[in-house]
C-alpha cells in the first residue's frame, strides 16, 4: 500500500507551517503525541522513581514501558538491554569509559574513515589512554565504499572491537551490518554500530543483525531529545559501573549515571505508537512484526524522494552527487549530498534559505570522510536529508529552488 501522506502529516505540527524540513538527519520534527505523552508524564508522575508509593510507582512503570517499547522497536531480548542517555555522543562516550578495563595495551581497535566523530573520537582517546593500536578501514576513494575484503585484511587476533556506522550520514549509504557482524565475531572481536541515520528510515533488527552494540537517537526518530543503546546482555554484564558504587552491576542502571530523563523516555513512547499506528493502516500481513509493515510503506515512499531529487541532480552538468547514484531503497536512505563545480556549498545552501526550506551544508561532524574526499576548502557538501512526511511536491519545491541556487 503507498504512504498515507494525510495521515502521517496530520501527526506532525510543525509541518503546517511555511518551511519545508529538509534537514532531517541533523533532527526530524517531533510528533504531537510525543509532546503529549511529554506532558502527561509531568502534570501526572513527575516524582523519582522508585519509592513505594503510587506515584513513585507509576513514574517507575512509565519509564519502564520506555525501554520495552524500545526493545519491541529494534527486536532485542530484554528490557534491561536499553540504556538510556541524552544524545548519542554521551553514549558512546560512556560505552568507551565502561570497556576500558577490557583492553590490554597492544590490543587492536578498528575505526572507518565514513563514520560520524561520535564512533570515533571514544575510541581513540581511550586507545591514547590504555595503549590501544587503531587501524583504519578506508573507503574506497573510486566508489566511496566500505569494502568487505579490506575489513578482513585489517582483522588480526589482536582485534577487540571494530566500530562503523550503519549508515552514513553524508553518503546516505546502508552497510551489509550482518556481513561485517559474520567477519568481526569470525576473528573474536565485539562490533559496535552507529545506528543514528539509519534508524529514522528502515526497521531495526540487532539480533538479525548479530551486532554487539548499538546506539541511536529519538530526536532523529521523530522523538524528543533523548537517545538509546542497545548492548547484547552478556557484554553489557562485562562493562563497568558508571553509576554510584552501591548501584554494582545492576542493568541498566549501571550505565545510566544521574538516571535517565523520565518525561523524554516516557515521551518516545508515542513513537511506538504511531509505528503501530501506521502499520495498522497499511496491513502487517506478512511481516514478522507491525513496525516491518510501517517501514516497508516508509522506505517505499522514500525511495520515490530520492529518485526525484536524483534524477535532477544528475541532470546538472555542474553536480556531482557524493554518495550513490541510485534511490534503491535496500542501498540508501534518502540523505543526499552533492557539491557544485567552482561554488562552495555554504553559497548554495544560503540561497536556498530564502525560499523557506531547510538544508544545510558541512562535514556534519564525518569530517574525515570530508577531509579525504577533498571538499573541506568547498565547505564541504550540500546535504538533503529527507524523511517520509517529505512529500514529491516539496522536493519539487527544492528543485526549483536549487535551479536557482546554482
Amino acid at each position: 500500500m503507498a504512504l498515507d501522506l494525510d495521515f502521517v502529516r496530520a501527526r506532525f505540527p510543525a509541518l503546517h507551517g511555511d518551511w519545508v524540513f529538509m534537514d532531517n538527519a541533523g533532527g526530524s520534527q517531533t510528533l504531537q503525541g510525543v509532546v503529549d505523552k511529554i506532558g502527561e508524564f509531568l502534570l501526572t508522575s513527575d516524582v523519582q522513581t522508585g519509592a513505594s508509593y503510587a506515584v513513585s510507582q507509576l513514574a517507575s512503570s512509565r519509564v519502564w514501558q520506555a525501554r520495552e517499547v524500545q526493545q519491541r522497536l529494534i527486536d532485542a531480548e530484554r528490557a534491561e538491554q536499553i540504556v538510556m542517555g541524552s544524545n548519542a555522543s554521551t553514549l558512546f562516550r560512556f560505552l568507551s569509559l565502561a570497556m576500558a578495563e577490557q583492553f590490554q595495551p597492544g590490543d587492536e581497535i578498528i575505526l572507518t574513515n565514513v563514520d560520524h566523530e561520535v564512533n570515533i573520537s571514544p575510541w581513540l582517546d581511550l586507545a591514547e589512554s590504555r595503549g590501544l593500536n587503531i587501524k583504519w578501514w578506508q573507503f574506497r576513494p573510486e566508489t566511496l565504499e566500505l569494502e568487505l575484503d579490506d575489513l578482513d585484511a585489517l582483522l588480526t587476533e589482536k582485534t577487540r572491537l571494530v566500530c562503523v556506522t550503519l549508515t552514513s550520514n553524508v553518503l546516505g549509504t546502508i552497510n551489509p551490518v550482518a556481513d561485517i557482524a559474520r567477519r568481526v565475531h569470525d576473528a573474536g572481536a565485539l562490533l559496535c554500530v552507529d545506528a543514528v541515520a539509519y534508524a529514522p528510515h528502515r526497521a531495526m533488527e540487532v539480533r538479525d543483525w548479530d551486532v554487539d552494540f548499538c546506539i541511536w537517537s529519538a530526536y532523529k526518530v521523530y522523538g524528543p531529545h533523548h537517545a538509546f543503546l542497545y548492548g547484547k546482555y552478556g557484554e553489557l554484564q562485562k562493562l563497568g559501573n558508571l553509576y554510584h558504587r552501591f548501584v554494582g552491576d545492576k542493568l541498566p542502571n549501571k550505565l545510566e549515571p544521574g538516571n535517565p530523563n523520565y518525561e523524554l523516555a516516557y515521551g518516545c513512547i508515542a513513537v511506538g505508537d504511531y509505528l503501530e499506528e501506521l502499520a495498522d493502516l497499511c496491513g502487517a500481513a506478512g511481516f514478522k512484526r507491525p513496525v516491518d509493515s510501517a517501514f516497508g510503506v516508509i522506505a517505499e515512499h522514500e525511495e520515490a524522494l530520492s529518485a526525484r531529487l536524483l534524477d535532477y541532480l544528475k541532470g546538472r552538468n555542474n553536480v556531482r552527487i557524493i554518495g550513490r547514484e541510485t534511490a534503491d531503497r535496500m542501498e540508501r536512505v534518502p540523505t543526499i549530498s552533492f557539491v557544485v563545480d567552482g561554488r562552495d556549498s555554504e553559497s548554495v545552501v544560503r540561497k536556498v534559505d530564502q525560499h523557506h526550506i531547510g538544508i544545510r551544508f558541512g562535514d556534519f561532524y564525518a569530517c574525515r570522510l570530508i577531509q579525504d574526499l577533498g571538499l573541506a576548502k568547498q565547505k564541504g557538501v550540500v546535504r538533503v536529508s529527507m524523511v517520509h512526511y517529505n512529500t514529491l511536491e516539496e522536493v519539487d519545491r527544492l528543485i526549483r529552488a536549487l535551479d536557482e541556487a546554482i
